[in-house]
């Protein structure tokens, strides 16, 4: 029997797939009482989604299971494309305008990741309930009553304030809920898990022309085996050899070499959609991943954008069960993802047009179009940027949130850049900017490896760079009042500083880190909890922190300055008149 949380129910999660574990790790981090329950009778043996791209990979820090993701998947830098058996280009991973700890997709199987979460899950004292199926619901103004049916039809009626459905394409909690998916179906693919024989090396995805179609080879970590795409499977009646035969002959002719395909593990040929909800929850029940939008596998994408959307519901929910914001926070769950699920749609189409190239005068153009992007670098360069850049999730952001807050503020030098030695000028983090979109992925600074730890605080964070002088309402002395008024959800660090510079000094030495966040003394950025920038400044004021938190109508406003210690100067100057006397 699986263990339940005492206590009555915060949060019903219905699916254990990576988006439903994903919310439940997230909740139960932040000390929610959670249920996770799945109709199914155990976990999946097979692996739909098997690409982890660098957003989610900065996510999975963040949540503290990136070591055990990275152990288990191979990283691809690279995507090689062949056509009637020539190779015409190869664009390998370019992330210099893009920043991050994790240059590169992880093949990694969904089985794999599947299991490591819910190990995580488990050491926050959530198991799932297998064979446990959603019935139906109904809800209030004060929660949910949920009706469970376990697998030998026993029944259980289960009081929740939230329910949150993450089962999938066919989700119950959608359908009850009478949202309805809207777009239009797609086409028919096949993918397979088989053993292949080949003398290309493992090191990038492959795309393979025909002459009439594409099929696409992504080597996962296990040596010797792919996932395999066709992008024209043919029916057992109209081509009666074995799939492996099938897909050895195309592979064969599009890469202009003998592959040979073993006997697949798993093979699935599904005909996919593109649709996607227009609302995403009403009242105290939300939907999320494919429960919200179903498209083409093309670039990847599905799973990727439901881990974003568990965590972006998470910390949500869990400020406002907790108290620490109002209910309105949650309408910014709608606000924030339903326009990336509409340009999600877009660029899965577009990737599944270019994925499979139907068109026949396509095989001609080919080689002379990657001829040209071979020998241009600067085009070559072009083209692998903006791939990545739609792939990666690392030029998302929610700079038209109603929880980012513009501040003019000043950046370092006065040039609108972060010049880090050695590597490609970025803009400092704009609000609604990833924090990370900054250089602050040197594991050996001490300042970066601060940063990278300070992320791993379920709370929001706001950093205010040490040495902030000015009269009365100084910067230490709102982030001294700031820790004590909202410590339970906001982090409060001083990076560079020391002692009187202001609460919990963040080490930064050779102000590397400063420096990449454009923060000068006295400067400050407000993180929410998904690692995004709310706010920042340069100068930390009651009256600027108040309207950057204002949005999440806190309990109480920020109250007024704590006061630095009678005859104490702030800041780097003060620390020398305090240590050698005025």
């Amino acid at each position: 029997m699986t263990p339940r949380p005492t206590g009555r129910t915060q949060v019903l999660v219905a699916g254990a797939g990576p988006v439903g574990l994903t919310a439940a790790h997230e909740l139960a981090r932040r000390g929610l009482r959670v249920r996770l329950v799945d109709a199914a009778s155990g976990p999946s043996r097979t692996s739909r989604a098997v690409a982890t791209h660098p957003r989610t990979l900065e996510t999975y820090d963040q949540m503290g299971v990136v070591g055990d993701i990275l152990g288990r998947g191979r990283r691809n830098r690279a995507f090689t494309m062949y056509a009637k058996g020539r190779r015409l280009v190869r664009l390998d991973a370019d992330y210099s305008t893009m920043p991050t700890s994790y240059p590169y997709t992880l093949v990694i199987g969904q089985t794999e990741t599947e299991a490591v979460l819910r190990d995580a899950v488990a050491r926050l004292g959530v198991e799932v309930e297998w064979g446990v199926r959603l019935a139906g619901f109904e809800q209030d103004a004060d929660g949910v009553r949920a009706r469970l049916t376990g697998e030998d039809g026993t029944e259980e009626h289960v009081d929740a304030d939230w329910l949150v459905g993450c089962d999938g394409g066919h989700s119950t909690v959608r359908k009850l809920l009478g949202l309805e998916l809207t777009g239009r179906t797609s086409d028919t693919w096949m993918l397979a898990d088989a053993p292949v024989a080949t003398d290309l090396p493992p090191d990038t995805i492959y795309w393979a022309h025909t002459g009439t179609q594409a099929l696409m080879m992504v080597p996962y970590a296990r040596e010797g085996h792919w996932r395999l795409l066709d992008t024209a499977p043919v029916s057992r009646a109209a081509d009666p050899r074995p799939a492996q035969e099938r897909l050895t002959q195309k592979l064969s002719a599009g890469l202009g070499r003998d592959v040979r395909v073993g006997e697949p593990e798993w093979t699935s040929t599904f005909t996919f959609q593109q649709r996607m909800v227009e609302r995403m929850h009403e009242g105290r029940v939300f939907v999320a991943g494919d429960a919200a939008h179903v498209h083409s596998p093309a670039s990847g994408q599905g799973m990727n954008t439901g881990i974003q959307e568990a965590y972006n519901l998470a910390w949500k929910l869990a400020m406002v069960e907790q108290g620490h914001a109002g209910r309105e926070l949650l309408g910014t769950y709608d606000e924030e993802r339903l326009p990336i699920g509409r340009a999600l749609l877009g660029s899965t189409r577009a990737a599944t047009f270019l994925v499979q190239l139907k068109n026949l005068l396509a095989s001609v153009a080919l080689p002379v179009v990657f001829t040209v992007v071979r020998n241009v670098p600067p085009l070559r360069r072009a083209i692998q940027r903006k791939v990545l850049g739609g792939m990666s999730g690392l030029r998302i952001g929610y700079g038209d949130s109603s929880l980012t807050t513009v501040e003019s503020y000043r950046l370092i030098a006065g040039s609108g850049s972060a010049v880090v030695s050695g590597v490609e000028p970025t803009p400092a983090p704009a609000p609604g900017e990833r924090v990370t979109h900054a250089h602050v992925h040197d594991g050996d600074d001490t300042g970066c490896a601060g940063l990278r730890a300070e992320l791993r605080d379920p709370r929001w964070s706001l950093l205010l760079a040490a040495g902030g002088t000015g009269p009365g309402d100084v910067p230490v002395g709102v982030a001294i009042t700031a820790a004590a008024q909202y410590g339970e959800w906001l982090s409060v660090r001083t990076v560079g500083g020391a002692g009187p510079d202001g609460p919990a000094p963040l080490a930064d030495p050779d102000g590397r880190l400063r420096e990449a966040l454009g923060l000068a003394p006295g400067g400050w950025l407000l993180v929410r909890p998904d690692g995004y920038v709310a706010a920042r400044g340069t100068a930390l004021t009651r009256v600027a922190l108040g309207r950057a938190l204002a949005p999440l109508r806190p309990a109480a406003p920020l109250a007024d300055a704590a006061r630095p210690e009678p005859g104490l100067v702030v800041g780097a100057r003060a620390r020398r008149l305090n240590q050698h006397g005025s």
